[in-house]
């Protein structure tokens, strides 16, 4: 993938709406599938298929999307499809039958079952308010598991699980992948396809939806790249500045007062790139950036770790970079998302935080 600097200032993005239309079939006879569920994940965008196998799937802004299709008896389908400035026409999406399997019904109780899944529900929804007001309708299709001798806790659906978030409005239906806990580590990580509806509400609570919506989004990542692609940082106010970190003997970043944050405000050209992916494009930087949202106070009893003890005390974000590369699309979404590591406030946002990647702020 070649990369070009952006020696220009980025203009205001230009969003349109596309389709996307297709087929499903058996893999094994070419049969249609009628009644999948085709979705793209993190996404509000989904339909099922039709007698004929046949989908469109409508209202797609630009971007870089996971789309994923379901439908019981068949081996759930994910590709990635770039939603460029034309419509898309698939070529035909064959699912593969799942084989089915006999085995002997042990009716054992799980004992610690309640306690595993009290675990997976605070850290897969987050700690937060919002998470509060989180419900899990169905957790019966989880399967977790924990590890004493590692202390980790793993697991997955077999089924969408059904999440009502009724602080943000949405109703949520997430295939969950992998889920992994790690106690020694910190590590909490998790991939699946969410398809995002909204809630049905009085005027008053879709009002209240709207704004909790606009508060998350205010200062979050994907505010945060789609003002780097509008070159509106200082508008929507974002800072950012290079955080230089010491190195112990083995070559381990440090923290605290080995940092420091250097006070000239980086320029958008100064971490960013095109690609020659339409579409896509790169941070980039050799040190870690430092991110903060002026317009968002945050306090804390001891200061974080990765916060210089020089610096304001706005709500703040530090970016830093396992690979050469973090790429991104239109909407403000990381597509290699293990190539960069989130500190700070992004690093706490949970599912409960999660908007859809093809939200849009309501006008003003």
């Amino acid at each position: 993938m070649k990369l070009i600097l952006l020696f220009f200032l980025l203009s205001p993005l230009l969003v349109f709406s596309q389709k996307i239309t297709g087929r499903v079939l058996n893999a094994e006879d070419n049969k249609p599938v009628p009644g999948a569920s085709i979705f793209l994940a993190n996404a509000t965008v989904g339909n099922s298929s039709n007698n004929e196998g046949a989908f469109t799937l409508n209202n797609v802004k630009p971007g870089q999307y996971e789309l994923a299709v379901s439908v019981v008896g068949f081996e759930t389908y994910r590709t990635n499809v770039l939603m460029a400035s034309s419509d898309i026409v698939l070529t035909d999406i064959k699912l593969k039958p799942k084989a089915i399997e006999l085995k002997e019904v042990s009716i054992t109780p799980d004992k610690n079952w309640v306690e595993k899944y009290e675990l997976f529900k605070r850290e897969f929804l987050g700690p937060s308010k919002l998470a509060q007001k989180c419900k899990i309708l169905n957790p019966e299709v989880l399967t977790l598991q924990y590890e004493d001798h590692k202390v980790v806790l793993t697991g997955s659906s077999y089924d969408f699980l059904e999440i009502e978030n009724h602080e943000l409005g949405y109703r949520i239906k997430y295939l969950l992948n992998k889920f992994i806990r790690n106690a020694k580590t910190g590590l909490v990580y998790y991939e699946g396809s969410p398809l995002f509806t909204d809630m049905k509400g009085t005027p008053s609570q879709v009002k209240r939806w709207q704004k909790k919506r606009l508060d998350v989004f205010k200062g979050s990542s994907m505010h945060f790249l789609r003002s780097v692609l509008g070159n509106r940082l200082t508008e929507d106010g974002f800072e950012v500045r290079r955080l230089i970190r010491k190195k112990d003997s083995a070559g381990r970043a440090l923290f605290g007062n080995a940092q420091l944050l250097v006070k000239t405000p980086l320029a958008v050209t100064d971490f960013t790139k095109l690609t020659d992916i339409k579409g896509i494009y790169a941070l980039s930087f050799s040190d870690f950036l430092y991110v903060m949202y002026t317009k968002k106070r945050e306090r804390h009893d001891f200061r974080p770790a990765y916060q210089p003890a020089d610096a304001p005390d706005y709500a703040t974000s530090v970016i830093g970079f396992e690979d050469e590369y973090g790429f991104f699309d239109s909407n403000g979404v990381m597509v290699n998302p293990a190539g960069v590591v989130f500190e700070g406030a992004w690093a706490g946002q949970r599912m409960a935080e999660m908007l859809p990647v093809d939200y849009t702020p309501p006008a003003k």
